[in-house]
C-alpha cells in the first residue's frame, strides 16, 4: 500500500511539473546562456499554430534579451514561460530581427515597464505599413484563439548601424544590414560564445523568401561570411556549425535566381515566362519550393528588369 501511494505521489508530481510548463516552448541550450526554439519547417497554419520561426534568448548576469517572439500572443506567452523556466532575471530587451509576422506578433507578451523593444531603424515604418494587413490575416494564419490580444508593438530603440547591449557581464552587438531579405534586417552577435543570430538573412533547407533586394542580399551574405561565428542560428532551419560554409546553399539559390531571371530579361521574355522557368534545377533542394519560388522570381524580375 505504501509503495502504491508513493507511486501515486511521484506520478502526481510529474503531472504537476508537466502542467506547469506544458505551455512553454521547447528550447535548446546551444551555448552557455544561449537558448533557441527551432520552429517547424512549414508554412504557418492553425494546425501548427504558426510555430515556424526560430526564436531565442540570451542570458547575461543582470538581464535577458529575447530574439524574436513568434507568430502570435500564444507563442509569445509560451516563449516567455520558456525563459522563466531558465531564469528569473528581468527580460530587458526584445529584439525584432525584421518585420515579418512569424517573428514579431508575440511581442505583446513581453510588454512591461522596463522592456525595450529593439529593431532596425526602418522597422517602425515597415510595421506601420504592414501591421493592419498582418492583424487582419492573423486569425486565418494561426487560429482565432491564438490571435487574441495581438498587437503590433513599435520599437522603442532603433538601430541605424550597430548598437551594443549590455546584459551584465555579456555584451551583444546588433547590426542593421542594407536591404536584403527585407529592408529592415537585423542580426545579433554574441561574442562570448561566437554565436550569430542571422534570422531570415539565412534560410537552411527551407527556400529563402525574397521581400527586399536580391542584389543587396547577395552582397550582405559576403559581409556575413566575414563574421567569425562558430554557431549560427538561421531564421528557419537547423543550427549551422560550419561557417561560412553554411551560407553556400542559399548563396547558390540566390545566384541561380539572379542569373536565370537575367537570362529571361535578356531575351525579352516576360515575368510569367521567368516564373515558369527560373530555378527549376533547385526544385528538389528546398522545402516549400512550390510555395515561394514563383514569388521570388516575380520579385527578382521587378528588380532586375531595370538594371
Amino acid at each position: 500500500m505504501r509503495s502504491l501511494l508513493f507511486l501515486f505521489l511521484i506520478i502526481g508530481s510529474v503531472l504537476l511539473t508537466f502542467s506547469a510548463w506544458a505551455d512553454s516552448l521547447s528550447v535548446t541550450s546551444i551555448a552557455p546562456g544561449v537558448y533557441v526554439h527551432f520552429g517547424k519547417q512549414e508554412d504557418a497554419f492553425p494546425f501548427n499554430r504558426g510555430d515556424i520561426a526560430n526564436l531565442g534568448f540570451i542570458v547575461g548576469d543582470n538581464s535577458v534579451a529575447v530574439i524574436d517572439t513568434g507568430s502570435s500572443p500564444y507563442l509569445g506567452d509560451q516563449l516567455k514561460r520558456a525563459v522563466r523556466s531558465v531564469t528569473n532575471l528581468p527580460i530587458r530587451y526584445v529584439i525584432n530581427t525584421h518585420v515579418h509576422p512569424d517573428h514579431v506578433l508575440g511581442d505583446v507578451s513581453f510588454v512591461g515597464t522596463d522592456t525595450v523593444f529593439v529593431g532596425n531603424a526602418r522597422l517602425s515604418a515597415a510595421l506601420q505599413a504592414r501591421g493592419p494587413y498582418y492583424m487582419n490575416a492573423l486569425p486565418r494564419t494561426v487560429g482565432e484563439d491564438d490571435a487574441k490580444g495581438a498587437q503590433v508593438i513599435a520599437p522603442t530603440l532603433s538601430v541605424q548601424d550597430e548598437t551594443t547591449l549590455d546584459l551584465g557581464g555579456r555584451k551583444i552587438v546588433l547590426k542593421s544590414w542594407p536591404t536584403a531579405h527585407t529592408d529592415n534586417d537585423l542580426t545579433v552577435w554574441d561574442a562570448a560564445t561566437q554565436t550569430l543570430f542571422a534570422s531570415d538573412l539565412l534560410f537552411v533547407n527551407r527556400i529563402p523568401v525574397l521581400d527586399g533586394n536580391l542584389s543587396g542580399w547577395l552582397s550582405d551574405l559576403e559581409g556575413m561570411a566575414a563574421i567569425p561565428a562558430k554557431l549560427v542560428v538561421p531564421g528557419h532551419g537547423p543550427l549551422v556549425t560550419e561557417w561560412p560554409q553554411g551560407l553556400s546553399d542559399q548563396r547558390r539559390y540566390l545566384t541561380v535566381l539572379r542569373d536565370d531571371v537575367r537570362a529571361v530579361i535578356a531575351h525579352h521574355g516576360t515575368m510569367e515566362q521567368a516564373m515558369d522557368s527560373a530555378c527549376l534545377g533547385e526544385k528538389d533542394k528546398w522545402l516549400l519550393f512550390g510555395l515561394y519560388n514563383r514569388r521570388n522570381v516575380s520579385a527578382a524580375f521587378a528588380e532586375l528588369e531595370w538594371e
